[in-house]
């Protein structure tokens, strides 16, 4: 599983943890995310993400 970081204000999309603040799942990947997710801290959309190495 991979975790995404927003490039904007660095909140962290973790794909095995999920986040239930935001009601994100455990296990979803980010590209399942609907494709109008946005950041929930800025607003930002999914092309602002970058894969965590």
């Amino acid at each position: 599983m991979k975790k995404w970081v927003c490039t904007v204000c660095g909140w962290v999309y973790d794909e095995e943890l999920g986040d239930p603040d935001y009601d994100l799942a455990p296990g979803v990947s980010f590209e399942d995310l609907p494709d109008d997710f946005v950041c929930p801290l800025c607003g930002v959309g999914k092309d602002q993400f970058e894969e965590q190495e």
